[in-house]
Order: C-alpha cells, then sequence, then structure tokens
C-alpha cells in the first residue's frame, strides 16, 4: 500500500536523514533532509516527522547525525558526547516513549560496543551506530506488517471502522499501528469503509489519515471530531482502532487528544475500541495514565488557522497535545506480538516478556 518513504538514512556514515515533511501534506509531497541533530530537533518539535515508532526511528538516526562530530576524539569522550546529544534529542516531546526507548537503545549500543573496543577508531564507532538505527528501521516496518496482520482479523466484510487522528505509514517506517489492520484487511480483498475524525486543532485526520486511505484506494469518508459520536448512536459505526504513544504498565493509554472521548463513546454505544501499538510503546516503569506526561503545545495551533485568526486576541488557550484513555475502556490492543484483550497489568507484562 505505501508508495512513499516516511523516512530514511541517505548515504553512509556521514549522509543524512530525509523526511516526508508531513507539515505539508496533503496540498503538497516534499521532503526534508536533516543533516544536523538540531535540524532534527526542529523537525519532531514542528511535527514535519510525527508519530510515536516514526519519531523513536528519526531518533536512532539523529544519534547517527551527533556521531558525525565525534572524529577528534577518543572512544570514551565520544561515548560522553553521544550520550549527551541523545539527552538534548530527548527534550523534543515529552509524551511518545518510542523516542526514548530508541535513544536509550543506541546509548546502550554505544556504551557496549566502547567497553567491547575500547582501542578501536571512532569510525567504527559510527558504522555501529548507524547498522543499529537500520536495524530500529528494520524491526518498525516488521512490526508494522505482524499488528497489521493480527489486527485484521476484527475487520470483516461490511465493517465501518473510525480511527482517530494519524497512525498509519506517516507515523511509521513500514504500513502504520492503526492503519496497518486496514490495509492487510484490504490486501486480503476485504470490502469496507473508513471514517477519519478530522483530528483538530492540527487536523492529521483530515490532511494526513485520509489522504493516506484515499492513496491506497480505501474508501474514506472525513467527518468532524464531533460527529462521532452521532455515527455510533445510528448504528454507522463497528469498530474503532486508533494508534498509542505511551502505554502504562496496567494498560491506561495517551493518544491524540480526543481519544479519551470516542473510547467513552464506544463504552456507551457498544463498538468495540482497539489500540493498535508496538512493544515499544509500552512503558512498563509507568504503572498508570496518571503518570505519563502530556505535552502542552502552543496556542497559536487553537487560535489560528492557515495563517489565519480564529480567536479573539490575547484569548485563554488549553491545548494539550494528548489524553489517557483508561484500560477499562478498551477492548483489546493489538500488538506485533499478539492480541491482548481487556488489557491488564498481568497479560500486558506476559506479552511483552513472551
Amino acid at each position: 500500500m505505501k508508495t512513499f518513504k516516511t523516512l530514511q538514512w541517505i548515504g553512509d556514515i556521514n549522509g543524512c536523514l530525509e523526511l516526508t515533511d508531513q507539515r505539508k501534506l496533503p496540498v503538497e509531497f516534499i521532503t526534508l533532509r536533516c543533516e544536523t541533530i538540531e535540524q532534527l530537533f526542529d523537525a519532531i518539535k514542528t511535527l514535519a516527522v510525527r508519530g510515536a515508532p516514526a519519531i523513536g526511528v528519526a531518533a536512532a538516526f539523529g544519534v547517527c547525525l551527533a556521531a558525525q562530530k565525534i572524529d577528534n576524539l577518543e572512544i570514551s569522550d565520544a561515548v560522553k558526547y553521544i550520550k549527551d546529544k541523545a539527552e538534548y534529542l530527548s527534550k523534543s516531546r515529552p509524551t511518545a516513549v518510542n523516542l526514548f526507548w530508541a535513544l536509550d537503545r543506541m546509548k546502550k549500543a554505544a556504551e557496549d560496543f566502547a567497553r567491547k573496543n575500547s582501542n578501536t577508531e571512532v569510525d567504527d564507532l559510527k558504522k555501529h551506530l548507524l547498522n543499529e538505527a537500520h536495524k530500529i528501521y528494520d524491526e518498525d516496518v516488521e512490526m508494522c506488517r505482524r499488528i497489521g496482520i493480527n489486527g485484521s482479523e476484527l475487520i470483516s466484510d461490511g465493517f465501518a471502522v473510525l480511527t482517530h487522528c494519524n497512525a498509519g505509514a506517516l507515523a511509521t517506517a513500514g504500513d502504520g499501528t492503526a492503519l496497518a489492520p486496514m490495509f492487510e484487511a484490504s490486501r486480503q480483498g476485504k470490502k469496507f469503509k473508513v471514517y477519519a475524525d478530522e483530528t483538530r486543532p492540527l487536523l492529521q485526520g483530515a490532511r494526513l489519515t485520509a489522504w493516506e486511505l484515499q492513496q491506497a484506494g480505501i474508501d474514506v469518508t472525513l467527518i468532524c471530531d464531533n460527529m462521532a459520536g452521532a455515527l455510533m448512536k445510528d448504528g454507522k459505526i463497528n469498530a474503532i482502532i486508533v494508534g498509542a504513544d505511551r502505554i502504562a504498565a496496567n494498560g491506561d493509554t495517551a493518544n491524540k487528544i480526543g481519544t479519551y472521548s470516542l473510547s467513552v463513546l464506544a463504552k456507551s454505544h457498544k463498538v468495540p475500541f482497539y489500540i493498535a501499538a508496538p512493544s515499544s510503546t509500552f512503558d512498563l516503569q509507568i504503572q498508570s495514565g496518571n503518570e505519563i506526561p502530556i505535552e502542552q503545545r502552543l496556542a497559536d495551533e487553537v487560535s489560528n488557522f492557515m495563517n489565519l485568526r480564529t480567536a479573539p486576541r490575547g484569548i485563554k488557550v488549553y491545548n494539550p497535545a494528548f489524553d489517557v484513555t483508561p484500560a477499562e475502556n478498551i477492548t483489546a490492543i493489538i500488538t506485533e506480538k499478539g492480541i491482548i484483550k481487556c488489557p491488564t497489568k498481568e497479560k500486558i507484562k506476559k506479552l511483552i516478556n513472551s
């Protein structure tokens, strides 16, 4: 289904990271090249690249960008430099756990390599880090494929599926998380339709999800966020599938703002509510959703649209990027390792450790 690359490394150890600039879609399809870690920080912060898995993969390659500056350092100093730059990159967005997971993995890769090869050249460390980043990329592609296969069994002929925000190919290195089951079901020849919430305030559903599904030839209808409840009441929704940016040990899930409201509506109307996410999105160090940090974004995202002011000047604005859906509102979590029905701490731990 995917005909573009959300992100890719160009060249060898002295190369750069190329991103699909998601700020321009669907009007323009252009790419953005990040040649420094500072450029990547800005790309993540301003949502040129977004989606928890894609942010994690981009961050892994960001460590490779940082490693380009270690030529004149001893191995021990080079590792310290890498860790410092990884810490800097971790400040770009606070909620998506994949960012921290990928950076921790890259730091560990640097530390382990230096411990085993203390007398080696820094070029060898750079090559090792680039290989690790490519592994993270490849694993993400495979993760998406498996989530698609596992989740496709939840979509039947004639279904209408609702999704929120964007958790498709643009949010990952592969086919996506929430959209992967839809892409796979379409490959299997199933006939179904998708309703995509526009997803205020930045319209990721309208700009990105609707565009992706349309490109894939899937029957998609765009709706305003506040229309979802009426569709459920009229019996027009058979399932809801959304992504996740962080999942606590007990199954509480942080996702784009508005997801919690959908889960409440789904529970009231007895519509199955599914989360699709890789095992790397689980944060077993956080016991419940109360501990998940929620990113607060700029007021202009709400008070302006397309450079046009839509609210009075000086108005107070509350703009959290995410909310938390409690585990009891979630029918199942679709992962690359399998499906966790009625998620609990025990079920999650067993699957993640399998």
